[in-house]
């Protein structure tokens, strides 16, 4: 027999006992349909954190204070800061690859002004961290370069705080009171989220770091320095490039360590995807132990199945089929039983994920990859646990056959 014969003998099998054939194939079913919600959940988280890394900034790189130690105990990252202004404007001055650099200064203090006071972040930076950052406007302006030299007292709100102090409104030409200084809004931040690790990106106001060392903090340090390529490719050695000035900038030899610290964005995106796609293929790995339930479900009708139909097999093999064509008939109904389950379990698991998604506000998110490749192993599980059945209906004697009762 052909193909098309054999996956119609196949089909006309499976619709003669379609209770029975429809429970062998729950297991498939569910097994498929959990593959596809975990891996559509995990999928989802990954592309949930890979937009939040890419909030962060565009090409953006990262230069933090090194560690520090006493008597053999090291005090950990950033406990030992040298990073000053000079060192933001040494790069910006003979850097190569870098098209944008912003020292930041952090304070934390009261802000008040229009309907009442929020406590939240004051950042000093530099005009660039709006191109570092790509954070677009909602109203306003960003401040510019003679009101960063001339340590003038404006200020750019982020979408928290402007909601908090003025809530309904544009605050833009409004005046703000931070640690009794006061600040004039000249421009609010369109709304960025959440970070990957559950910070409020928009509970912020950005201000000339020149103001904010001099008005409002009193650190001569910076706290960072952040800069940008002006393409992806150039990340790596303005990486190294950025590396080299630092150490010139803090007279260090050859021997000593680095003291601080130049990471980029995409090393946080490949931290925080290492620990999703395990996630995943753990959750992946948990759901699949349904398709394997499920296929010992198939071998067991199947080989009730050949014991039903040993009579079938011997006047099938009497009247000229060979033992791989029994193999291939028997084969061929494992497999159409296991995908058919497996197309059922991919629409269970598309609704049960759209599900999901409607009621949690999760992001799922359902690839064409793991489709096929669900139904390919659910296929795979067909032939596996379907082979021993149908080696067993080929191996048998056409004499005993035709005599079994």
């Amino acid at each position: 027999m052909n193909g098309t014969t054999l996956i119609a003998v196949a089909w006309q099998s499976i619709q003669e006992n379609k209770m029975r054939s429809l429970l062998t194939m729950l297991g498939i079913i569910i097994g498929v349909g959990a593959v596809i919600v975990m891996v559509a959940v995990g999928q989802g988280a990954q592309s949930q954190i890979q937009e939040q890394i890419n909030n962060l900034g565009t090409n953006m790189i990262v230069v933090t204070p090194g560690a520090s130690s006493q008597g053999g105990v090291s005090r950990g990252a950033q406990s030992y800061n040298r990073l000053t202004v000079k060192d933001a404007e040494k790069i910006r001055r003979e850097s190569v690859f870098v098209s944008a650099v912003s020292p930041v200064v952090f304070t934390r203090t009261q802000a008040i002004g229009g309907q009442g006071n929020w406590r939240t972040t004051i950042n000093g930076v530099s005009t660039d961290y709006q191109i570092i950052r790509n954070w677009n406007l909602r109203s306003g302006r960003f401040f510019d370069s003679s009101e960063q030299r001339q340590m003038r007292k404006v200020a750019v709100l982020g979408h928290t705080v402007a909601e908090q102090l003025y809530p309904g409104e544009d605050p833009v030409g409004q005046l703000i009171q931070i640690r009794n200084v006061p600040v004039r809004i000249v421009g609010v931040l369109e709304a960025k989220g959440q970070t990957a690790s559950g910070n409020d990106q928009d509970d912020i106001i950005l201000a000339p770091y020149t103001t904010v060392q001099s008005r409002l903090s009193g650190w001569s340090r910076i706290f960072q320095i952040l800069a940008s390529t002006s393409t992806p490719d150039d990340i790596p050695e303005a990486q190294e490039e950025l590396r080299l000035l630092m150490r010139e900038a803090h007279s260090l030899s050859e021997w000593e360590d680095d003291d601080f610290t130049v990471r980029n964005q995409n090393d946080l995106a490949e931290a925080a995807q290492g620990t999703t796609e395990v996630m995943t293929l753990l959750l992946a790995a948990i759901a699949s132990i349904s398709l394997v339930v499920g296929g010992i479900g198939i071998m067991n009708i199947m080989l009730v199945s050949v014991t039903e139909r040993t009579r079938e097999i011997g006047i099938r093999m009497a009247i000229g089929a060979r033992g791989r064509d029994v193999l291939s008939q028997f084969l061929i109904e494992s497999i159409v039983m296991s995908v058919f389950g497996g197309m059922i379990g991919v629409g269970l698991g598309f609704a049960t994920a759209e599900i999901l998604r409607q009621v949690t506000g999760w992001n799922t998110v359902i690839s064409v990859e793991t489709v096929l490749l669900a139904l390919i192993f659910s296929g795979a599980v067909g032939i596996f646990f379907g082979f021993y059945p149908a080696r067993k209906a080929a191996a048998l004697n056409p004499i005993d056959a035709l005599r079994h009762e």
